[in-house]
């Protein structure tokens, strides 16, 4: 069976960000299961699409962009 093709996105994050991911992955994996922060970044992006598709306001999500640190996408 041939591999699925995945695309590659490589972003900047903060330490405080990376320790979130960090703490997420911890408590969504369990013995059977470990959850790597890749796969929590794909969790929350299809969350984030999910809601925004179930009329979610953008407000929250804009608030959230705007109090990130301009300097993170340079």
């Amino acid at each position: 069976m041939p591999k699925k093709e995945r695309k590659r996105l490589q972003v900047v994050i903060s330490d405080e960000q990376d320790a979130l991911l960090t703490r997420t992955a911890y408590e969504l994996s369990s013995p059977e299961r470990l959850i790597s922060k890749s796969e929590v970044v794909r969790l929350a992006i299809e969350k984030i699409a999910r809601e925004l598709g179930d009329g979610e306001p953008l407000d929250g999500f804009r608030a959230l962009l705007e109090n990130e640190d301009p300097e993170a996408d340079s």
